[in-house]
């Protein structure tokens, strides 16, 4: 038998809450905020008043690529660039090579929980969002 760690409701609506309060203290910079489960499905998803459609696509693109590649999309990207490769030869169109998410790991066992990401902002200030859900979670060790 296997025992799979998920990520619950509670957590996921602890870790928006955290991330919109964050995001709506400048409510004249929109951002789209997407959490997935470990197969990149979506659990929870939020966009601010006049968020653009790129953000909307992308925060979803950065959550399923952390929890596709098991990294953060910052380290995907940067893995990618070191072997001279691009996301469009990996034949899945829905990984991004862009800062802006982050991976969610069981800390016990390491194993793959989910994916956060966030687009809207410039690429560190998504990342610091979305590593501030990260943190509501409740995953510490």
């Amino acid at each position: 038998m296997y025992d799979k760690p998920m990520l619950s409701l509670e957590q996921t609506q602890r870790a928006m809450t955290a991330m919109i309060d964050k995001a709506t203290g400048a409510p004249d910079r929109p951002v789209t905020i997407a959490i997935v489960d470990d197969n990149g499905d979506i659990l929870s998803f939020a966009r601010m008043d006049r968020c653009r459609k790129g953000p909307q696509r992308m925060a979803l693109r950065k959550a399923y690529t952390c929890a596709i590649s098991g990294q953060d999309s910052k380290d995907y990207a940067e893995r990618m660039a070191g072997q001279g490769r691009t996301v469009a030869e990996m034949g899945d169109p829905m990984l991004a090579a862009v800062q802006g998410g982050v991976v969610v790991l069981h800390p016990g066992s390491g194993s793959i929980m989910g994916g956060i990401g966030v687009s809207g902002l410039a690429a560190q200030e998504d990342e610091d969002i979305a590593k501030l859900g990260l943190q509501a979670l409740g995953l510490s060790a």
